[in-house]
């Protein structure tokens, strides 16, 4: 099979090591106690990677898991959640708090640029009565970046839990975890981590663990249950047999990232870079301002079918 030059947001290509290290020979990750050492150290690598002393997991599933996992796991029915929308997925945690029995409270913002820091702190100003709230980073149909540095910390003033969506910013974009108060850090391997998509990584604070655990009513989910994770390494038990290769291979790509000292610069100066060869073709890009260094959207010009470029 011929395998096309990839140029997607995700999945990304994927770098020989980590092929090669999902090739390894693997043992039962259930009985082998040495297995769990690893999974938590590899939870620690992609914690340093988070910049956050969190408790984070690996889970089985794609980046899509992590997102209704949050909602599953701290939505009670009636529970006011507050969705920040500027784009198809932050509008999309609204269907997971509703399926869990809340009240999604949307937010809207103009989808072609960054969320209003000024008009946000107006709105917590008249209404901040929300158990926790949803962001995406980035936006990946549009590509925009959200600033969670400053939303995040404004919410937790208000006493709401953040829960963050960086799979499509993490690794090309700066994500200070615990510095700037964020209580759920959601991230996958397929992106800017150029690992296989199939696992859901993601930093879970205090905060978040004792909302939880003080629940009306228990977890609607199982595979959705964060929080049956919490002492999964004193007691030498996972919920559910975990996928050893694609871990591996995650440790590897975790590794590639955190001793590649110029990611964010090279993110950086190449989508600068693109951005204006773009421009100076005659195309005309998609934002009008909140530019993220991983996701580059362009205006398909009239006259041009989608379907048929694509092809």
């Amino acid at each position: 099979m011929k395998v096309p030059f990839v140029m997607t947001p995700g999945p990304t290509q994927i770098r020989e090591n980590v092929r090669l290290a999902r090739a390894m020979e693997t043992t039962n990750p259930d009985l082998d106690v040495n297995f769990y050492e690893f999974y938590k150290e590899t939870c620690e690598r992609a914690g340093k990677f988070l910049n956050t002393k969190n408790e984070v997991r690996i889970l089985c599933g794609e980046g899509i898991l992590g997102l209704e996992a949050a909602c599953a796991s701290l939505t009670e029915a009636g529970d006011r959640v507050l969705v920040l929308d500027n784009g198809i997925f932050g509008e999309g945690f609204a269907d997971f708090v509703k399926m869990y029995g809340g009240e999604a409270v949307i937010y809207k913002d103009d989808r072609k640029r960054s969320i209003d820091l000024e008009k946000l702190e107006k709105f917590l100003a008249n209404d901040s009565n929300f158990k926790y709230a949803t962001v995406v980073h980035c936006d990946t149909p549009s590509g925009v970046l959200n600033d969670v540095s400053k939303i995040c910390p404004m919410l937790k003033e208000k006493g709401i839990i953040t829960v963050v969506d960086s799979v499509a910013a993490m690794g090309g974009e700066k994500l200070l975890v615990d510095d700037w108060k964020i209580d759920i850090a959601l991230g996958a391997t397929q992106k800017c981590l150029s690992a296989p998509p199939g696992l859901t990584f993601l930093s879970i604070s205090d905060d978040a663990f004792k909302a939880m655990e003080t629940r009306r009513t228990p977890i609607a989910s199982y595979y959705c249950n964060l929080l049956i994770w919490k002492n999964y390494y004193a007691d030498k038990w996972f919920p559910y047999t975990m996928p050893i290769s694609d871990i591996m291979g995650f440790r590897v790509a975790i590794d590639n990232i955190l001793e590649d000292k110029e990611v964010l610069t090279r993110h950086k100066e190449v989508a600068e870079a693109v951005r204006k060869t773009i421009k100076k073709a005659g195309l005309k890009l998609h934002l009008e301002g909140g530019f993220s260094n991983t996701v580059t959207v362009i205006d398909i010009p009239e006259g041009i079918d989608d379907e048929l470029l694509r092809n």
